[in-house]
């Protein structure tokens, strides 16, 4: 027998002895004790006293996976009061209603108009928006430059646009636009500019080709994970729904060109998505989060076409993932990504490191930076990146819910608690301070959209919850406005009129924060374009620097802190709401 080597073993000893060591002291300094300080506000929620009375779904399941995936909402101002109103897309009930049944549900999408005193005022019917059906993503902005935002809808079936008369009054425009003749199971939609040409395009994510129950047999099941799951309610044994690039004419229609600019992302069952100026140059590219198939990242080729890329060189497995999160995590002027995945596969935080480069590249940081092993647990949905506590860093909010079903009652899913995770600054990560925020956050639900916004305008983000199957939370941010802030509400002119894909770079005593205005998906939902940025203790800003989509660019100083102030396109002032 041959005897081993002592100073190779030694020497292999030691190698696993440093690794170890390494690995040891890069997680202590990434991932942060709860015995550390902690967050020093609540979530309540003021859903009833503010007058949402939302449900969600109406009668028993039929477990099929149409009725589980939604629903989504929409922080906008509809009236142009500078108040954000609220959107809710609804799913009417079991795919095996009848249509009578499905017409008379009293599940249906609702607008609450912001009553600016706390309150909210439902006016779907007067607004002309009471829908039916299997409503999924929501989506608003102004895609004529009329200065009304307009609101898209999109749906298991076929999809909704809304145009915004500007009288309190919605028409819909689906069939005169361009965007009727598309059926299938589409789960998001997102506008933005891609070619810079001051009118909003449309981008809808197809998820898969569902079929009737009785086609793929019921009662069989399929593995996932470690899991049995129903094969009805799985997406694995459906063809992927190929997605839809609407380019906007600017005559009040679309047309259809995602083969043209190669993004039908053919092979991806897409949930979530967004425009986000990944690599710095100028040009809104596309983030897609797909479920059982891999991810997908497309970059704009200068509005011409784009392609399709991987978010990092060494990525090879698939997830389930369902929502998207962006935003200048580490507050080095490009944006990371955040990716909500179903149970047992971890979430992601990619941080980008392009920088002023002009090649993208990310690392894979959830474990380290403490927003990954934590989440093994749970099925993620709405997510969003947002300095909830003013202290200049950006958080990060999670809201869960399972697709499973209750062992005792398979007709209703598995609730789960939702997710607040504290972040301590760049390249110190984050901490699950959920338990601090009080007791609304920790509540379980079968969290699936989650839009943000400070609806109450008093400088501190709150959010708003679906509760797949229940009451909708709105959850109230209480003294997250106990430092200072500053938002700012950004109009287009030679941009589109809804600022979309604008970068703000605000700077304060020699450090500089980044915004882009609605890269900020969640999971079906539109957060208010408002751009949020907490001051800490800081009272003065040096100058606030906006690149409009347009290219345009815009200095401002003597800017006033702790309210919102008004900033229109070639105007070289602006005003205070």
């Amino acid at each position: 027998m041959k005897k081993s080597n002592p100073l190779l073993r030694s020497i292999v000893l030691l190698v696993i002895v440093i690794a170890t060591i390494s690995g040891m002291l890069f997680y202590t300094q990434f991932t942060p004790s709860k015995s550390q300080e902690q967050p020093g506000f609540t979530f309540v929620n003021v859903a009833h006293e503010a007058g949402i009375h939302f449900k969600h779904f109406y009668g028993k399941r039929s477990n099929q996976l149409p009725e589980d995936m939604g629903s989504g909402a929409a922080w906008f101002d509809y009236n142009q009061d500078s108040w954000q109103d609220l959107f809710i897309a609804n799913t009417s009930g079991p795919l095996s209603m009848s249509r009578k049944e499905r017409q008379n549900s009293p599940a249906h999408s609702v607008l609450y108009k912001n009553n600016g005193d706390g309150t909210f005022t439902d006016v779907t019917k007067q607004a002309g928006l009471i829908t039916r059906g299997y409503g999924m993503g929501v989506d608003a902005g102004d895609y004529n430059n009329d200065g009304w935002p307009d609101l898209f809808v999109s749906q298991y079936g076929h999809n909704l646009l809304f145009q915004n008369n500007g009288n309190g009054a919605f028409k819909d425009v689906t069939r005169e636009a361009g965007l009727y003749n598309f059926e299938g199971f589409w789960s998001d939609g997102q506008w933005g500019d891609y070619d810079r040409d001051g009118y909003l395009d449309l981008y809808v994510t197809g998820y898969v080709k569902y079929k009737n129950i009785s086609s793929v047999g019921k009662g069989e099941q399929r593995r996932r994970i470690n899991m049995m799951i129903p094969l009805q309610l799985s997406p694995g044994p459906f063809e992927s729904q190929e997605n839809l690039l609407f380019h906007n004419n600017g005559d009040g229609t679309f047309t259809e060109h995602a083969a043209n600019t190669n993004t039908r992302d053919i092979g991806g069952k897409s949930l979530a998505a967004t425009w986000c100026d990944v690599n710095n140059d100028g040009w809104p590219d596309l983030i897609i989060a797909n479920d059982v198939s891999a991810n997908t990242m497309y970059l704009n080729n200068q509005g011409q076409s784009f392609v399709k890329e991987a978010f990092f060189s060494d990525q090879t497995e698939t997830r389930g993932s369902m929502g998207l999160a962006v935003g200048d995590i580490d507050q080095d002027q490009d944006m990371d990504i955040y990716i909500t995945n179903w149970m047992f596969e971890l979430n992601e935080l990619l941080l980008n490191q392009t920088g002023n480069k002009s090649l993208y590249h990310f690392q894979e940081r959830a474990l380290g930076y403490g927003v990954g092993e934590s989440t093994e647990d749970l099925v993620g949905w709405g997510t969003g990146l947002f300095d909830f506590d003013n202290d200049t860093y950006l958080d990060l909010f999670i809201t869960n819910g399972s697709t499973n079903t209750r062992k005792k009652d398979s007709l209703k899913l598995v609730a789960m608690p939702n997710k607040f995770y504290w972040n301590r600054g760049p390249g110190k990560g984050f901490v699950d301070a959920t338990a601090s925020t009080g007791e609304a956050l920790s509540r379980e639900i079968v969290g699936r959209g989650a839009a943000f916004a400070d609806y109450d305008n008093d400088g501190d983000i709150d959010t708003y919850l679906i509760n797949h199957g229940g009451q909708g939370l709105l959850l109230q941010n209480q003294a997250g406005n106990n430092k200072n802030w500053v938002s700012f509400s950004l109009e287009g002119s030679q941009s589109n009129r809804s600022a979309i894909g604008a970068r703000l770079f605000l700077k304060i005593d020699g450090n500089t924060y980044m915004r882009e205005v609605d890269a900020q998906p969640s999971y079906l939902s539109q957060n208010s374009l408002v751009q949020h940025f907490g001051l800490d203790q800081y009272t003065n800003i040096d100058s606030l620097v906006v690149e409009w989509p347009s290219r345009n660019q815009q200095v401002f100083t003597d800017l006033p802190i702790n309210t919102t102030v008004h900033i229109k396109e070639g105007q070289s002032g602006f005003t205070v709401q």
